[in-house]
């Protein structure tokens, strides 16, 4: 991969520079991000990040079909709306971190209340 691309090491530090963000590994080996007790970014080794692209598998389907090589809907996972993006790839990396955004946004929407970061304006 070139030197220029979005690095795992980079898109996890963009993904715990949210408020309220913190890194787990529930899986030897597979890091995620999470908010409140929710992971928004699966980051596993590096090698690609998934995060929720949609409400549902049509909505996250937009973005397989505009990246059929680098974009898949995520094991186990993917009918509710998760994707997997292969850094360095097709996928352009500011995209990358607004996927991660939106990630971030609609899980932090469905925390409780009480649960919720104060988001910073």
């Amino acid at each position: 991969m070139s030197s220029m691309g979005l690095t795992g090491r980079e898109l996890l530090e963009h993904c715990l520079s949210k408020p309220g963000a913190w890194q787990d590994e529930p899986w030897q080996g597979d890091v995620v991000a999470k908010v409140g007790d929710k992971i928004f970014a699966f980051l596993g080794r590096g090698e690609a990040v998934g995060v929720k692209c949609g409400a549902n598998r049509d909505e996250a389907d937009e973005l397989v079909r505009a990246y059929p090589d680098d974009v898949r809907a995520s094991a186990y996972i993917g009918r509710s709306g998760w994707n997997t993006i292969r850094l360095g790839g097709a996928v352009p990396d500011d995209e990358i971190l607004e996927l991660v955004d939106a990630s971030y946004l609609t899980v932090v929407a469905k925390l409780p209340k009480s649960k919720r970061p104060p988001v910073a304006t």
